[in-house]
């Protein structure tokens, strides 16, 4: 089922409400799902690999709290934040400044900015191990079979 963008997320509390989060497709709703986006984004960061590795290793102690608090919701918002890190890092890494489109729509030349892709590689890592986290793949299979 698709994360429901229709929610008022500015009010709602889904550590109280988890059967209301739908985990989506990708990053779908990283920065909208309370309490979890306040608890993590202070902690997201790919400027340096050494921001980056001190960033993933956070986010992933947060991963590991959520984990030890039966938190399915904390424990994926906490992979949707160490994909974006990857993905975000990704885009800095193609493209100066981050913008991918010119001004006219067209797309620009790529600039490879090698410690950017340090920084993507930091997160890939990690995102990859998230994936295959066979305590995490099963809590996200119950939550999608109890509450879509």
């Amino acid at each position: 089922m698709a994360f429901d963008y229709d929610l008022d997320y500015k009010s709602l509390d889904l550590r109280k409400h988890p059967e209301l989060y739908k985990v989506g497709k990708g990053e779908q709703g990283v920065l909208l799902v309370e309490p979890y986006k306040s608890e993590i984004l202070p902690f997201w960061r790919f400027k340096t690999p050494e921001i980056a590795q001190e960033s993933a290793d956070k986010i992933c102690e947060l991963f590991e709290a959520y984990r030890e608090n039966d938190d399915f919701v904390g424990m994926d918002m906490a992979r949707k934040f160490i994909q974006m890190g990857y993905t975000r890092a990704r885009r800095y890494t193609n493209y100066k400044g981050g913008r991918k489109y010119n001004e006219d729509g067209s797309v620009k030349a790529r600039q490879i900015d090698e410690e950017k892709a340090k920084s993507a590689a930091i997160f890939k890592e990690r995102w990859d191990e998230i994936r295959k986290d066979e305590d995490y793949l099963k809590r996200k299979k119950a939550h999608q079979k109890e509450y879509g």
